[in-house]
């Protein structure tokens, strides 16, 4: 028999998993995301989220509350009498009362291996940390930031150029058939979950603006894993001279340099080693494979180097 589902959840990442259960012929009662925020380039239009913007579409009901912790909040999620929430990057933090309301339980998709990677950012700091591996879990909720016991895992391979926009995607459609294999446990009343272990807990905190600009100082292997970490946002970024001012550069892809085999090939940290915009960091060298400067559109390295008269020996900063 289908469940009644409440569907909670914001950005893209979110819209497989609203999708799938929708088509998987679940009752969606009801659809909570993040109220629409100011978009454009003044930042005055007020743009529903991606979740909102497919229920709709859906002919579902939408709520937007800011907060879940008044009364009468609450009570309009309970009469919505659901079997199941479904909790998918949605941006608020569940109290007790709602987590308690649900029939069956409240589930979470997750896109870590937990308990590695809670918390908010857990695909962009899995490459910035140089995992080979993350995956999507299903866990029932619990009144702690993603500590609850998880029924259902599948793994996912981080290839060694792989951006955290190629990561994201795989792991939306990975989720997106977790949640329905989960719901249909619920169902069958099959589903089991397991506690998390208590060791290897890391925190994937929010990305920051002020982490954002590269430090080429460091070595190689970690400044390609926060280019790929953060690509292709909010963009790692350096300074380059062009034409005598000094402009932003958005790195959007970069790969390990294997050109180079001797100490003495590197010059200085940020130094432009070659005509493929290979960059000299703290050990090793990075090329740099995507670019976009300020006010243009990504660009293949080899045709930013068509417009703009870089040169062996110049600097990133």
């Amino acid at each position: 028999m289908p469940l009644r589902v409440i569907f909670m959840g914001t950005p893209e990442f979110s819209v497989p998993t609203l999708r799938a259960i929708a088509g998987a012929g679940h009752e969606v009662a009801a659809i909570y995301t993040q109220p629409p925020r100011a978009a454009g380039r003044r930042g005055l239009e007020l743009t529903p989220s991606p979740v909102q913007g497919e229920a709709e579409r859906l002919g579902i009901e939408v709520r937007t509350p800011t907060l879940l912790k008044g009364e009468a909040e609450q009570a309009a999620f309970r009469a919505l009498g659901a079997d199941v929430a479904v909790v998918v990057a949605y941006g608020l933090l569940l109290p007790k009362a709602v987590l308690d309301a649900p029939r069956l339980a409240c589930i979470n998709g997750h896109a870590s291996l937990l308990p590695r990677w809670r918390g908010a950012a857990p695909i962009q700091r899995a490459i910035m940390a140089g995992d080979a591996e993350t995956g999507m879990m299903v866990m029932r909720m619990e009144e702690g930031l993603d500590t609850g016991p998880v029924g259902l895992v599948e793994k996912c391979a981080i290839d060694p150029d792989m951006t955290a926009g190629e990561l994201h995607d795989r792991l939306m459609g990975i989720g997106a058939a977790l949640i329905v294999e989960a719901l249909a446990g619920l169902e069958r009343n099959t589903l089991t979950f397991a506690p998390q272990t208590a060791e290897g807990v890391t925190y994937a905190r929010k990305i920051d603006k002020s982490e954002t600009r590269v430090d080429w100082t460091r070595p190689a292997v970690e400044v390609h894993n926060h280019i790929r970490g953060l690509s292709p946002f909010p963009g790692a970024w350096c300074e380059i001279d062009i034409g005598g001012r000094q402009e932003r550069l958005k790195l959007l892809r970069s790969t390990l340099s294997d050109d180079l085999s001797r100490p003495e090939d590197l010059g200085e940290s940020g130094g432009i080693l070659d005509d493929r915009l290979t960059v000299a960091c703290g050990a090793g060298a990075v090329r740099l494979v995507e670019v976009q400067r300020a006010g243009g559109k990504p660009a293949a390295a080899s045709e930013f180097l068509r417009g703009a008269k870089i040169e062996k020996g110049m600097k990133l900063s």
